[in-house]
């Protein structure tokens, strides 16, 4: 008898740990009875539900997951094909659709991929490759993103945020458009340079023509200060020749004596002469 009781009271220990569960904040749990469900649990603590096989618990992840999308090529409107290397984060906010629809993540991933691939491919098409790459990137990315949740909410999941990684062009590809992109630059680079030496030869020009004018100008002014100078100092000598006219006869003798005659200086002159006048005078 008293091993009975102990064997009954194993049995219901064994029964009512076997009623008492708990959720962790990471987790959200659907609760099925005979394989169907009767209620959700997405708050973290402690729980109870029937002993198995009456009913079982099902846990799904409730954190903010991420998939990291093989590359696949891409058609943009240009017709340029490009590699899009992409990454989903995504949450279950549904477990008991989640649990109808996909039952399990590998599986949501799947259904994941082939959604964001869709609305990747379509959005992408409507844009060249250069908004792609460079300009309208963040645009086009929130549009994935809202498309994709539309589309994802049927399963119970939340598609939170789409984003590219990186885009790269295929290999056969590369080659004919570096060399497109290299032509391009030269043809900037010359036409630059051409400009450039356009504005060159217009600065050049404009500089002689300044440089010309200055020194017409400064001709043209040096030639009145001369004139002025040799008109002030032929009015100085008429005037000192007018108050001494014999004085100044002589000192100008002088001076002709003074650049002619040398040690190695030979004068043949006529007799009279008016350089020997103050030579014969005693």
């Amino acid at each position: 008898m008293r091993r009975t009781l102990i064997v009954l009271l194993i049995v219901a220990v064994v029964v009512i740990w076997s009623t008492i569960f708990k959720v962790d904040e990471k987790e959200q749990v659907v609760i099925l009875q005979f394989g169907k469900p009767v209620r959700t649990i997405q708050d973290p603590g402690l729980n109870f539900k029937l002993p198995a096989p009456f009913q079982t618990a099902v846990f799904f992840d409730d954190r903010l997951l991420e998939y990291d999308v093989p590359p696949e090529e891409v058609l943009s409107r240009d017709k340029k094909t490009l590699i899009v290397d992409n990454y989903v984060r995504w949450r279950i906010v549904d477990p008991l659709k989640f649990l109808q629809t996909v039952q399990a993540i590998p599986t949501a991933v799947t259904r994941l991929d082939d959604i964001i691939y869709s609305e990747l491919r379509r959005e992408l098409g409507t844009h060249d490759m250069v908004e792609i790459i460079t300009q309208n990137r963040e645009l086009i990315m929130d549009t994935v993103t809202k498309a994709s949740n539309r589309a994802t909410m049927d399963y119970g999941i939340q598609v939170v945020d789409v984003r590219i990684r990186r885009v790269d062009l295929p290999k056969e590809n590369e080659q004919s458009i570096f060399a497109r992109m290299e032509s391009e630059r030269t043809r900037q680079a010359k036409q630059f340079r051409s400009e450039g030496s356009e504005e060159a030869q217009k600065i050049r020009a404009a500089t002689d023509k300044e440089k010309t004018i200055i020194l017409a100008d400064a001709y043209k002014q040096s030639e009145e200060i001369r004139g002025e100078g040799e008109a002030r100092a032929t009015e100085i000598y008429a005037k000192a020749y007018s108050s001494d006219p014999d004085f100044y006869q002589f000192y100008r003798t002088l001076e002709a004596y003074k650049k002619i005659i040398d040690e190695k200086t030979t004068l043949v002159l006529p007799g009279n002469s008016q350089l020997f006048d103050l030579l014969e005078q005693k």
